[in-house]
């Protein structure tokens, strides 16, 4: 009996703690309408719950207390509620919020000291979401800013390969970032893009302007942070997410898993990927041979939350097989040719692509393998009211390009680069107002040739380090922020041998002592390089919703490897590179000009920038003394760099209308334009108009589009769009063309419709969502001036009047992501 009153007595005190546990409902709201799938966190207890499709929500199993209960979606003025808490049984709250299309008080943390909000931020900076991203037709992650930012564009070699560049500027000049951690490959090549998972991406932010005071060297033109997805979930649940992504055009095939599981204080995220497509095609060439390619990707994310601060762990892999397309054709049907030969090889008489090559997924021996893998680790820990932030990185780029056709097994190019990458910086204390950020990062790269036939940079090793303070206040109406920074570049190499190897015919690298019958390719180099930028800003707050905005910002680039070091072929560009070791850094003076006006029915952005750039670095083509180009591998162009003074300038305007009498209905238009002049006047007085622009430069750029989104749902469909866009480039006539390293392009406009939906169940849950695009309407045969294939021509003639490769033609795609 005593027992059994024992037991009946625990069986009390459970319940009776039950009962204290409180459940919170609600309902979230705003303009008397329901708020679907509104975020609804308890930061304190790591929990929280997502909004139905009628804007209610429970929160279960909460302990008595007082918290801080935050209400997040996006187009609305987040919320923070402090609530006590007793021993009820239920707590209902009602929940209102405030529409805030204009996204002013949207969190970045690109190109700051700390998280900053939009609005108090003088710096340029554009954010693209997930949901923007996934409306559009993508074949990689620049492709998808590209499309949803003005001033990005990108430099393209078939559709897998896009270079970002911002107002004009690209390759080492953009840095980009995954997760906050600097993305490096060998961005100074033309022919791989970005090693990121397309689908694992959440947002993009972009900082259009000098970058260097955060990030030091290579972020002249700005930034690109790519910040990977990491979804709410309850505690104890597994969730997650299947994509499925098809193109018509090349047969793109795109899977992506997601998932994500939160117990306790960590949260934990997987993704895997693959992509694979056959040759894009378009209504002039046909199938363009040499475009096809295959991509695999992995990741995981471990974060853990504490009362000390929060530390994050990640591993990314990349795999990339992708085509090497060279653009040879039969001189009379234009139809593509391939190489079958190395030493006897004539343009003139390769065989003709059979049919059956031209939509297939196996990939022709030609190709290039990039392979990237990454594990990183950022940590905040709280100090009083200050905190300090770590982040550290190694990751590992290999590049191997197959360009023998008869020894497929023997890669022409086979570098592989090592980099450590490091981060601390202590935002200090608030001190009268003034929030202050001191910090030094940098890193360290080692990058060696392996078992290659073609050396166009040397064996190197590079280290970085650069210290920097960052201040910011608010005045009454004006947000003030600036700082400066020091850099230091040390740069070295050996001596590089280069001769002939016997096994199979062509080069090899010989290491010392043993250097017979080879040749001096590199010789040894050590050099420091040093910088100061910095930048100073202000925004004036003239009401809530209209900015004033003016920055100034002094950039920094050191010089990268290949413009001073490089001496020989890169195959995969068709192109033999020569440096300059007496290259000094590039810096840049830009100043910028905003004025925001986000009204109740219309959005209204002018971005004003001119950019002065000394030392600019550019490639341009070497001639002989009587003029004749200079060919030092035969069927490859040479190009040497050079160096003066340029200047850019431009703008990007955007008018996006959203009636409230027409709430169902939004027009976004944009506009974007970059001029890029050369300084150098002793090039222009010997070449006139052809030298007086700089290469890569994007045209006017006009874009509007017009999207009507169902006001309810009908039946299980919810979120359901439809869209039409009109994308407009005109003309480029003002391009380098000294040499013919650039020709006009004529302009061209395309025309895009899309749709969208989402399905629920009975709960009012969704179980799926579908995308539908269809690019390019009309079939129009264009080239746009920033694509290398523009320019893989071998004829000074041609049958019909078509000189080089076109962009895609029509593509629809249809994407599925089913959530779980």
């Amino acid at each position: 009996m005593k027992h059994l009153f024992t037991l009946i007595g625990v069986l009390i005190l459970a319940l009776s703690l039950q009962a204290q546990q409180t459940i919170i409902t609600g309902k979230v709201t705003a303009n008397g309408k329901p708020v679907q799938f509104a975020n609804i966190t308890i930061p304190a207890l790591k929990t929280g719950a997502i909004a139905d499709q009628q804007g209610l929500f429970v929160i279960r199993n909460l302990q008595p207390g007082t918290y801080d209960i935050k209400i997040s979606m996006i187009g609305f003025q987040p919320l923070t509620l402090k609530k006590s808490i007793s021993n009820k049984q239920t707590l209902s709250l009602d929940i209102s919020l405030e529409e805030d299309l204009s996204k002013l008080n949207e969190v970045v943390v690109t190109g700051v000291s700390r998280a900053t909000a939009v609005r108090k931020n003088p710096i340029p900076i554009a954010v693209i979401g997930k949901r923007d991203m996934n409306m559009h037709v993508n074949n990689n992650i620049i492709d998808a800013i590209v499309k949803g930012i003005p001033g990005v564009s990108a430099v393209t070699t078939g559709p897998n390969i896009s270079k970002p560049f911002i107002r004009g500027l690209g390759y080492n000049r953009v840095l980009t970032l995954f997760d906050g951690v600097r993305q490096e490959g060998q961005q100074w090549g033309d022919e791989h893009g970005i090693e990121v998972d397309q689908y694992g991406i959440a947002r993009a932010e972009v900082v259009k302007g000098p970058a260097s005071l955060t990030y030091g060297s290579d972020a002249l033109a700005g930034v690109i942070n790519m910040i990977p997805d990491i979804p709410e979930t309850e505690q104890g649940k597994l969730k997650g997410n299947f994509l499925t992504d098809y193109h018509t055009n090349n047969g793109m095939i795109g899977s992506s898993l997601g998932l994500v599981y939160n117990k306790n204080d960590w949260k934990y995220v997987v993704r895997g990927t693959v992509k694979a497509a056959h040759n894009y095609k378009n209504k002039v060439d046909g199938y363009v041979y040499g475009t096809a390619f295959r991509e695999y990707n992995l990741s995981a994310l471990a974060r853990v939350d504490k009362s000390w601060g929060h530390s994050l762990w990640g591993v990314t892999l990349y795999d990339n097989t992708q085509e090497i397309p060279d653009g040879s054709r039969d001189s009379l049907t234009r139809k593509f040719t391939r190489q079958v030969l190395d030493a006897d090889d004539d343009i003139k008489n390769r065989p003709i692509v059979p049919d059956n090559q031209l939509r297939t997924y196996t990939l022709n021996p030609l190709h290039q393998h990039i392979q990237h893998y990454r594990a990183y680790n950022r940590n905040r820990y709280i100090l009083g009211k200050g905190d300090i932030n770590t982040t550290i990185g190694v990751q590992q780029s290999i590049r191997r390009e197959y360009n023998h056709p008869e020894m497929p097994a023997q890669p022409g190019l086979y570098v592989v680069l090592n980099t450590l990458n490091y981060d601390l910086r202590y935002n200090l204390p608030a001190i009268g107002g003034v929030e202050t950020t001191v910090g030094v990062n940098g890193m360290y790269q080692r990058n060696r040739s392996k078992n290659a036939t073609d050396f166009p940079i040397p064996d190197y090793d590079l280290f970085d380090i650069g210290g920097f303070f960052f201040a910011k206040k608010t005045v009454g109406q004006f947000d003030i922020s600036g700082g400066l920074r020091y850099d230091s570049r040390h740069i070295k190499w050996n001596d590089f041998y280069v001769g002939p190897d016997k096994d199979n015919g062509f080069d090899k690298k010989y290491n010392l002592p043993d250097t017979a019958g080879a040749s001096l390719q590199f010789p040894a180099f050590r050099h420091n390089y040093t910088g100061i930028s910095g930048s100073l800003g202000v925004t004036w707050n003239l009401s809530q919703r209209v900015l004033l905005k003016a920055n100034i910002a002094r950039g920094y680039r050191a010089p990268n490897i290949t413009e001073i070091g490089s001496n020989g072929l890169d195959p995969g560009a068709h192109i033999v590179y020569l440096g300059n070791r007496e290259f000094k850094p590039e810096f840049s003076l830009q100043q910028d000009l905003g004025f925001l006006a986000y009204l109740p029915d219309l959005d209204i952005s002018v971005e004003v920038f001119n950019n002065n750039i000394n030392n600019y670095i550019y490639q341009a083509r070497l001639y002989d003394a009587n003029g004749e180009p200079v060919v030092i591998v035969p069927g490859n162009a040479t190009y040497r760099y050079q160096q003066s003074s340029a200047r850019l300038y431009g703008a990007e305007v955007s008018v996006n209308l959203h009636p409230r009498a027409v709430s169902w209905l939004t027009m976004d238009n944009s506009a974007a334009y970059t001029a890029g002049l050369n300084r150098n006047k002793a090039l222009i007085d010997q070449h006139g108009d052809a030298a007086r622009y700089l290469p890569f430069i994007p045209p006017l750029h006009i874009r509007s589009a017009l999207k009507a989104t169902a006001p309810r749902n009908f039946g299980m469909l919810s979120k359901t769009y439809v869209r039409a866009e009109v994308d407009h480039y005109s003309a480029q006539s003002h391009f380098y063309g000294v040499d013919n390293t650039e020709t006009y392009t004529a302009g061209y406009t395309l025309v895009n419709f899309g749709a969208g939906t989402g399905f629920t169940n009975k709960k009012g849950k969704t179980v799926l969502e579908l995308f539908l695009q269809l690019d390019n309407v009309f079939d129009v045969a264009y080239q746009a001036n920033m694509n290398r294939l523009k320019y893989f021509e071998y004829y000074s003639a041609s049958p019909n009047g078509r000189y080089g490769i076109y962009n895609m033609g029509r593509n629809f795609s249809a994407k599925v992501i089913v959530p779980f």
